[in-house]
């Protein structure tokens, strides 16, 4: 009798699962899936973006040491007093990169939606200058003000 309820136990044990169990283990996958997959591809965009702020960084330190040579930042652009050249083919992720009398605008390429950053400089009465970006990179996240 004892051997028999042992068989029992060891084939109820062995049955699986049921289906009612993995469809709601297919439906936590795919609630899963349906909220990390747009959270991924945005932080791979935004880390590909990232190489276009690093242009603009370039840049930025390139016309603050020009402004404190020159006293104005009239004159500091794209291929004088040190400024980098500006980019009119698009090199990695970075469309075109241009800089005239100080404002830096860069643009990405498609791979990042096309999305830009304009960093614009004022001057203090300090003689620092204070940056403000109004790229459209500023409203989505993938830059600082």
């Amino acid at each position: 009798m004892k051997a028999m309820n042992l068989n029992k136990a060891l084939n109820k044990k062995a049955q699986g699962f049921t289906l009612i169990e993995l469809m709601i283990v297919v439906a936590i996958i795919g609630i899963l899936a349906a909220i990390a997959l747009p959270a991924y591809k945005d932080y791979t965009l935004k880390a590909k973006f990232a190489e276009v702020v690093s242009a603009v960084g370039a840049a930025k330190t390139a016309v603050e040491i020009c402004y404190q040579q020159e006293g104005t930042l009239t004159g500091c652009s794209g291929g004088a007093f040190g400024i980098p050249t500006d980019i009119a083919a698009a090199e990695g992720y970075v469309a075109t990169l241009e800089t005239a009398d100080g404002v830096i605008t860069a643009t990405g390429t498609t791979d990042v939606n096309d999305e830009t950053s304009i960093i614009t400089p004022t001057e203090e009465t300090s003689g620092k200058l204070t940056w403000v970006n109004s790229g459209s990179c500023v409203a989505i996240g993938w830059c600082k003000e």
